[in-house]
This record gives structure tokens, C-alpha cells and sequence, in this order.
């Protein structure tokens, strides 16, 4: 078969198999009267063996090794373009989220572009003053990308570096909770609460709807996080692990705080009364947790801890008795 047929039907150009002739991949068998190539279907086969080598993004010499060896065995090689297409891909994945950066800012002009890129190149500095710097210092004519801002903010280990996303990240609204939100569904615990933080920091029902949704995660750092801003925003679904931070003295002062701007609702304030006193009764062998607890009831709005306070004046700890007859005789002067 001559080399125009041939290249009807494989689809490699002549000027292909010509280069494949002067590389040694692909010679054909024999030459007619006239001079011109002519090639048989065991050559056909090889053509169509070096184009599939190649499809697999073997260089030319590659293929030619693999061909030229018959105790060749390729999984060595498949493994190195396994590695290499990993790294490209990673690399077209890199360039398109810079460019979806970009797209997001909606630059003006070049000068838009250009700041976006450098933020970029900041951002992935492998020094952490230089993140923070990136961070901190965005252009006033253009629009940090959420996008970009909440994926650092999920990777960010730097707690400085951090703090400085997360502040840049709340300067973009509510546009960057979508982002964000999404770290609260990966196995990471430390992406979930890098994302509950920033989420506190953020606006609207949305990034309360989320927190509210974080009460439920199994890591108690997490549930703490979003309690006190959940709880700050008037959910009262966080009451539980509110109570529950006095008792085991993680930020009580904090959660203690919450539970007694929730409790200014009169619809609610039974309820945290009950969930308090109920872990006081429920705690008769430690009196640290007693004293956090009756040092919570004392936060609650007007008098309406002074009863359940008396009686804790009678605890048989003296310490615990001391402070919630003080606070009992601070909560009388109120009433009166």
C-alpha cells in the first residue's frame, strides 16, 4: 500500500510517516519501481502501535524504546506518565481557578488583572507575612474574588495569615459563605473549623443557617465555635451546647454571656433556666462545674435565677454556697 493510501486510512498525515520513516519507528517494507514507499499490514499495525503509544502522551523516543525492546515491560513508564499527567493536570487546574479569579473580580483594565495575579502569587507565597500582606492590602478599584479568598481560608494553617483571610473574606459580604460553607463537609477537621470561623464572621441567613447546621458536627471545637455565633445571632438551638460548654469550663464565661442575651426572650428564658439549673442538680460531685454553673445563673436577665441561686446557697461545698448567696444578695438588690 502506498503512503497516500496509508494515510487515508490511518489518518496520520504523509508528512508523519515520513518522519516516523527517517526516526527508524516505521519503515516500510518495501519500495516500488518508481521509488515510493510502499507498506505492508504488519507495517500498517506498527503505525497504528506508535499512535496509540502516543495517545497515552509517550514522546517519540519513548515509543521507539517500547517497540525497539521485546522484554520491554511498561509499568514503569505508565506509572511516570501516570505522575506526569497528575502534574498537568494539577497545573490546568491551577490556571483555570486563576483564571475563574480573575473572571470573578471583574476587572476594568489591565491594571485589574495585574492586581488579581499579583494577590495570586501572594497568596501562595510560601512565606506567611507575605499571605498576610497579600491579604491585607487589596486593591480599593477592585473586587477581592470570594472564591479565591475562601479557598485560602480553608487551607490556611498560619493562625496570623488566617485572621487576615478571614477579615478580607468578611469585606466580600455574604458572597464568599458558599465557599466556605463547603469546608464544613470535608473529613478535615481542621477545614471544618477553619470554615466555622470564617463563617462567624460573615453576614447574613444564610451563614447562620450554616452555623446552626455546624451544632450537629462531631467535633466539640466546631459545636463551640458555632454555638457562641449561632447563639450571638439569636438561635436558640444553640442552648444546648452552650449549657454544656459551662459545665465542662470551655469559653463558660463566653457561653455564659450567649445564654444570657438569649434568655432577654421571655419565650426562652425558662428553658435556659431549666437547662441550667438542671446540670447544677445533675453535678452534686464537682464543685468547680457547680460554681461555673451558678456563676451562668447570675448572668441570666433581672432576677430570674435568685430562687434556684438561694438554694445553691445551702450547698454543702462552702465555696459553692458563698458565691451563690453573694450573687443571690446581688440579684435581691436588683429586685428591690
Amino acid at each position: 500500500m502506498l503512503i497516500g493510501e496509508v494515510a487515508r486510512r490511518s489518518g496520520v498525515s504523509t508528512r508523519m510517516l515520513r518522519h516516523y520513516d527517517s526516526l527508524g519507528l516505521v519503515r516500510p517494507t518495501g519500495r516500488t519501481v518508481g521509488g515510493y514507499r510502499e507498506y505492508s499490514e504488519e507495517d500498517i499495525r506498527r503505525i497504528f502501535h506508535v499512535e496509540g503509544l502516543r495517545s497515552l502522551g509517550m514522546s517519540l523516543r519513548q515509543v521507539g524504546r517500547a517497540l525497539a525492546d521485546p522484554g520491554f515491560t511498561p509499568s514503569a513508564l505508565v506509572g511516570d506518565l501516570v505522575r506526569r499527567s497528575e502534574d498537568r493536570l494539577k497545573r490546568e487546574q491551577e490556571l483555570l481557578e486563576r483564571l475563574r479569579a480573575i473572571d470573578a473580580s471583574e476587572p476594568a483594565g489591565w491594571d485589574g488583572v495585574l492586581h488579581v495575579v499579583e494577590l495570586l502569587h501572594g497568596l501562595d507565597s510560601p512565606s506567611p507575612s507575605r499571605r498576610q500582606q497579600a491579604a491585607l492590602a487589596p486593591a480599593e478599584d477592585v473586587q477581592m474574588p470570594a472564591e479565591l479568598l475562601a479557598k485560602a481560608v480553608l487551607t490556611e494553617a498560619n493562625p496570623n495569615v488566617a485572621g487576615a483571610l478571614r477579615w478580607a473574606l468578611a469585606r466580600a459580604g455574604t458572597d464568599g459563605v458558599a465557599g466556605v460553607a463547603a469546608g464544613m463537609r470535608s473529613a478535615d477537621v481542621d477545614v471544618r473549623r477553619r470554615a466555622v470561623l470564617a463563617i462567624a464572621e460573615l453576614p447574613g441567613d444564610e451563614a447562620t443557617a450554616v452555623l446552626t447546621g455546624a451544632l450537629e458536627d462531631p467535633d466539640p471545637d466546631v459545636r463551640r465555635h458555632a454555638a457562641l455565633a449561632s447563639g450571638s445571632r439569636g438561635v436558640t438551638a444553640a442552648v444546648p451546647v452552650l449549657v454544656d460548654m459551662v459545665v465542662k469550663g470551655t469559653n463558660d464565661v463566653e457561653a455564659a454571656e450567649v445564654l444570657s442575651a438569649l434568655a432577654l426572650d421571655p419565650a426562652f428564658a425558662e428553658r435556659i433556666l431549666g437547662a441550667l439549673a438542671g446540670e447544677l442538680a445533675a453535678n452534686t460531685a464537682d464543685a468547680a462545674v457547680r460554681i461555673r454553673l451558678v456563676q451562668a445563673l447570675a448572668e441570666l436577665p433581672g432576677t430570674l435565677a435568685r430562687d434556684v441561686l438561694r438554694q445553691s446557697a445551702g450547698d454543702e461545698d462552702r465555696a459553692v454556697a458563698l458565691i451563690a448567696s453573694a450573687l443571690a444578695d446581688v440579684l435581691d438588690g436588683v429586685g428591690d
